[in-house]
């Protein structure tokens, strides 16, 4: 099937029933007579090499926006006659993917310099057309539906030169080609824009998560109130054996209320896992491992491995993992100090789970707010402070659980933690409706 039925222009309304309608000043024009050439390039594979006399273009080279020529080859100048006079581009004409999986892809001949071609890219010259009027119409989904049921082939499809001269084009005045160009041009430079800037802005959101938590653990992000019981009150009342940090400089710049002290004083539970012994197939009881802390910041226990029942008594219930529990990856390049917030809803039909020896488990008393001890480990601040006092070798880092017991943890009273976390995690869903945006 071609992209459109073969017609002559002078005799079209007897021989071509038009897909679509166009308007009264527009026609319907075979290809070859607003062309003066279509052909291909070389049906062999020349010797080419990364080093040479004339590039050598292929269709890995041919974008949407232009010839691109960095992993571009090169053939010596006997090949490159032989091809060349056959092809002859020239700046301006359009190129045209023919075979394989990207067929359907065009661009304009952005190089003013001669190359050589292999067969895949078809070279077609505009005359009495506007280029870039041509190059769209070919770039359309109209033209790509119909190019991709045109193709055959074993192995390889393509489409041929001669079902490429059976093309036809809604050919509108030359005029309006231009203004049609000049609207084309401008949406695809806006749409070009966006597509450049999303590794930025997703860079920018990034950081501004950074920010946001840097904000909140100065005590920047929410107002304090006078009215909170202070944090050193309340410390010494659910831990009485707490010790309030008084010798540190941070304690001269603390917010309202807040208190300085380490964060074992803050903990019910603060342990390593234990070394399960593993099931030889899957049951009720997961141990939860470093891989179970994704890195795109996420929990999953689809990869878990699961416990040796007969040895489920020797798990104190304390090792069972709880909602709000703080789980920090104490070993391994590469994940060693991965932070993430345990929530029961990860349990799923799971009666519990257990941290295998590789995994530590922050669990905050009752009256502290887990998620904001969980932002205090993950922020920039926190992370920093796991590297720079990690132990063992280059292959193998390792956090000891006294590191993590031992991290200072700026406190605000507990009703701050909590208009805290709620600013933080209200700020984080605006930033991650943005971000969906930018990947749908």
């Amino acid at each position: 099937m071609a992209l459109l039925p073969s017609a002559s222009y002078k005799s079209h309304y007897q021989n071509f029933t038009p897909p679509f309608d166009i308007p009264d000043s527009w026609e319907w024009v075979n290809i070859k007579e607003v062309t003066s050439k279509i052909t291909d390039g070389t049906h062999h594979s020349p010797e080419n090499k990364p080093i040479g006399d004339f590039l050598y273009i292929t269709a890995k080279n041919i974008k949407y926006d232009g010839i691109k020529i960095d992993s571009a080859t090169y053939v010596n100048s006997n090949v490159h006659t032989e091809i060349y006079s056959r092809c002859n581009p020239e700046y301006g004409d359009i190129l045209y993917i023919k075979d394989g999986a990207t067929a359907g892809v065009v661009a304009i001949n952005d190089l003013n310099v001669p190359f050589s071609m292999l067969s895949s890219v078809a070279l077609i010259k505009p005359l009495g057309i506007l280029n870039r009027y041509l190059y769209y119409f070919l770039r359309s989904d109209f033209s790509n539906s119909s190019i991709k049921k045109s193709m055959k082939g074993v192995g390889i499809t393509r489409i041929t030169l001669r079902q490429i001269e059976e093309w036809n084009i809604p050919v509108p005045p030359y005029a309006e080609q231009e203004r049609i160009v000049k609207i084309l041009d401008n949406y695809f430079s806006i749409l070009s824009y966006l597509e450049w800037n999303i590794d930025t802005l997703q860079e920018s959101i990034h950081n501004a998560k950074s920010k946001i938590l840097d904000l909140a653990m100065q005590g920047k992000l929410v107002p304090q109130n006078p009215s909170d019981e202070p944090a050193a009150d309340m410390l010494r009342r659910i831990n009485p054996k707490a010790k309030i940090i008084t010798d540190n400089p941070q304690c001269r710049n603390l917010p309202l209320g807040w208190t300085l002290c380490q964060l074992r004083d803050l903990c019910s539970f603060l342990s390593r896992g234990k070394s399960p012994k593993y099931s030889e197939t899957p049951n009720l009881y997961p141990v939860f491992a470093q891989k179970c802390n994704l890195k795109d910041g996420d929990i999953s226990l689809s990869q878990a491995r699961f416990l040796d029942e007969t040895t489920i008594p020797k798990w104190p219930d304390k090792y069972r993992l709880r909602d709000g529990d703080v789980l920090v990856n104490s070993t391994g390049t590469g994940t060693v100090g991965r932070t993430r917030i345990f929530k029961a809803e990860y349990l799923g039909d799971y009666p519990f789970v257990v941290p295998d020896s590789h995994v530590s488990v922050v669990r905050s008393f009752d009256e502290i707010e887990s998620t904001f001890i969980f932002y205090s480990l993950y922020c920039q601040d926190g992370q920093q402070y796991f590297d720079e006092n990690l132990a063992g070798s280059t292959n193998q880092k390792e956090l000891y659980i006294d590191v993590i017991g031992d991290r200072n943890i700026m406190l605000p009273p507990i009703n701050e933690q909590k208009r805290i976390v709620a600013k933080i995690e209200e700020l984080y869903f605006v930033l991650d409706q943005i971000e969906a945006s930018l990947r749908s």
